[in-house]
Order: C-alpha cells, then sequence, then structure tokens
C-alpha cells in the first residue's frame, strides 16, 4: 500500500514539474488552456445586449418548460444556488441571467447532443431581482424567470 502511495505521489510530482516547465518556456499560455469567452457579451451592461452578443438575438419567448429552482430568499447574495433544467427538444446551450447585476450575464454553458439540458451552479446577485434562464433550443430562443430576494448583496453591497 505504501508503495502505491509512492508511485501516485511521483507520477502527480512528474506531471506537475512538466506543466510548470512548459508554462516557463512558454509553450503553454493561459490562454491556449482556457475555455472560449465572449468578453463583450459578459461585460455587457444590459441585457439585450448580452444576449445579442452572445446567442445573436435578444427577444427569447417565454416557456413553461423551462424550470428554475433558486431560493425564493437568499441570506447572502455572493452564494445563491441555482439550477436550471428543461424538457424542450435540441437544446444546445442555457445561459444564466441576473437581471439587476451590473454586468448581468451570469454564465452560459453549452450543451453536446447528448447532454442532459441540465444545470447547476452558485451565482452571486447585487440585489434582489429576476434569475433569467435562457435555452436556445434549435435555431429559437426561450427564457423563464424567477424572483430572488437577496438581504444581504454579493457584487461588494
Amino acid at each position: 500500500m505504501l508503495d502505491t502511495k509512492r508511485r501516485l505521489l511521483l507520477k502527480g510530482s512528474m506531471a506537475a514539474g512538466s506543466v510548470g516547465a512548459a508554462v516557463g518556456a512558454g509553450l503553454l499560455t493561459p490562454q491556449l488552456v482556457l475555455a472560449q469567452w465572449n468578453e463583450s457579451a459578459f461585460k455587457a451592461r444590459d441585457i439585450s445586449t448580452a444576449l445579442t452578443d452572445l446567442l445573436g438575438d435578444d427577444a427569447p419567448e417565454t416557456s413553461d418548460k423551462i424550470k428554475i429552482k433558486a431560493p425564493d430568499i437568499a441570506e447572502n447574495g455572493a452564494v445563491v444556488p441555482i439550477t436550471v433544467e428543461t424538457d424542450l427538444e435540441d437544446v444546445t446551450s442555457i445561459t444564466i441571467i441576473a437581471s439587476k447585476n451590473q454586468t448581468p450575464l451570469i454564465a452560459s454553458f453549452e450543451l453536446s447532443e447528448t447532454a442532459l439540458p441540465f444545470v447547476s451552479t452558485r451565482i452571486k446577485m447585487a440585489e434582489t431581482s429576476d434569475v433569467v434562464a435562457v435555452v436556445k433550443a434549435g435555431d429559437k430562443l426561450y427564457q423563464s424567470a424567477k424572483n430572488v430576494k437577496v438581504t444581504i448583496g454579493g457584487c461588494g453591497g
């Protein structure tokens, strides 16, 4: 058993050392490792601009097939648990928006065609507002919203 732990430690050390050497030599840069990021959408100050930059459209249709699970009252806006799932077919992305945040676009998840249309995360909310889930299914956008009351703001408030 001791020998197995030693081998595991040696393998991990070798892997970490190799990555460190590659970063130090400039062969591996963080931009190559990180996922694609739509900077203009995530820095947008309004929902319409964020959705247009991210999904190419800013007019989602309201759907009761999208279910948002979030607390009615969040005691701390710094950590608000959110779950979004849908029964819609051909879902390719799920986007989460906090409508009154300074930058409302919180997260966007690209899904493969074999993935279940379900995401769960924790978000920051500046104040009481609607949490909006926008689902792209086929070529159409659908949305649903849930109001979450925040007692202590999580974005510096």
